[in-house]
């Protein structure tokens, strides 16, 4: 008969494959995810009647989806990339006699989609002799003449066994990875298990045990190629702090000794360097939002950057509008923004025991005639972000908000610049 694995989200089997791995989906997963969890592919009266346990065969990768939704944008599937995908693929199927507004537009289907939570539907298994074994499975959904604007929709209940399983069978024509997405966008979902059980496969000898592990592989990580070690060693802190969901889809250069390509004109060079050679990892260049981290990007902007690479500068935001600042005039309040807004800025600056945060102003950039500036004590403000923790940042006692915002940047450009494999 032999062994079946199964992707499955909230008890509905979305991908499965028999006597071998199938699609791989440990890139959804980290190492704290591996579980154990009870499997109809397991002969529980054994292991009761010799009172021994099942163990490793009951292993799977478990997360919920709220948590796995951020690692699918980074993984390429973002709402925007698929509801590309369905427009192609409604393009592809459309019969020559039919017309686009026969077929469901991307935002009518995600709507239908999430109209429905996961939970609320009967995941209940239908017998095959089931007197009512099609008004079962159909359940909800008998009467509802939408899904004739469904792409490629046929009448049936195909091998659906559920009304669960019906509902998640309707959206086949998607990838797996695009309906978790899209499910994502019903709140009612998110607390939902996505589930990956190999233990039963690997028991049977189908396959071996590590052919499953977690975390992001090799071509789907992101390199973060920032101006110098401190920028380095904020953004794998901040990672690990605000966002420990997805901290491994980044790497960072190695700046254990130093930094190899410190300022931004060395950063500019080792960024032509790579576009030169063609590399094709996933690459961002950050750089701080400061006069000269400006200057630098615009020269970079307007090179003919690969579609793997992608150049970026930390986010402009209101709280610099109005920041204080010591210069020629003295103290005075002034828009750092595209000025000296550099990486430590973006920590929390209202220190007990020190004074208001400020911004010296240091050299003139005649190419954006603006005079360029740098924080003061900006190293003390390293050091005490560093001696954070998650219970520090969870209880308020220090503010990542503005630290939030540069992560959130760096993830929509490195969605956009996400591969699908």
């Amino acid at each position: 008969m032999g062994t079946e694995i199964h992707l499955e989200v909230g008890g509905a089997s979305i991908d499965w494959a028999k006597n071998n791995r199938g699609n791989d989906y440990g890139m959804l997963f980290q190492e704290s995810d591996l579980k154990r969890v009870k499997s109809d592919q397991i002969d529980y009266d054994y292991f009761i009647k010799n009172e021994e346990e099942p163990d490793q065969m009951e292993f799977a990768f478990v997360r919920s989806l709220k948590d796995i939704a951020p690692r699918l944008e980074l993984l390429g599937f973002s709402l925007d990339s698929i509801r590309q995908s369905y427009i192609n693929f409604v393009k592809e199927n459309r019969d020559e006699n039919s017309s686009a507004e026969e077929v469901m537009s991307f935002e009518e289907l995600c709507l239908f989609l999430n109209e429905h939570p996961i939970q609320s539907l009967d995941n209940s298994y239908v017998e095959y002799n089931d007197p009512h074994h099609n008004e079962k499975i159909f359940g909800r959904f008998a009467n509802i003449d939408s899904f004739e604007r469904f792409p490629g929709f046929t009448p049936g209940i195909g091998h659906a066994s559920s009304e669960r399983s019906y509902f998640i069978d309707l959206f086949s024509f998607f990838h797996p990875l695009s309906i978790l997405r899209i499910l994502a966008e019903c709140k009612s979902n998110l607390d939902v298990d996505v589930i990956w059980q190999f233990g039963p496969l690997v028991e049977a000898g189908w396959a071996n045990m590590d052919e499953f592990y977690s975390g992001a592989r090799r071509d789907q990580k992101f390199l973060i190629a920032t101006e110098g070690s401190s920028d380095v060693h904020i953004l794998k802190r901040a990672f690990n702090l605000i966002y420990p969901q997805i901290e491994d889809f980044f790497h960072f250069i190695d700046v254990s000794e130093r930094h190899p390509f410190s300022g931004t004109g060395n950063l500019l060079k080792f960024a032509e360097g790579l576009i030169k050679i063609d590399v094709l990892n996933q690459i961002v260049f950050l750089f701080d939002n400061d006069a000269e981290g400006v200057d630098t990007y615009n020269r970079l902007s307007s090179w003919a950057i690969p579609s793997n690479m992608r150049a970026m500068v930390l986010p402009s935001l209101d709280t610099f509008r109005s920041f204080p600042c010591r210069g020629p005039e003295g103290m005075t309040t002034s828009d750092i923004n595209g000025r000296a807004a550099a990486i430590e800025c973006y920590l929390d600056l209202d220190i007990v025991g020190r004074p208001t945060a400020s911004v010296i102003w240091t050299n003139y950039k005649k190419e954006l005639d603006v005079y360029h500036g740098a924080l003061e004590y900006k190293d003390s403000y390293t050091q005490y972000f560093m001696k954070q923790t998650k219970e520090t940042v969870a209880s308020g006692a220090y503010s990542v908000d503005r630290l939030r915002a540069v992560l959130d940047s760096v993830l929509l450009v490195c969605s956009e610049v996400a591969i699908v494999n």
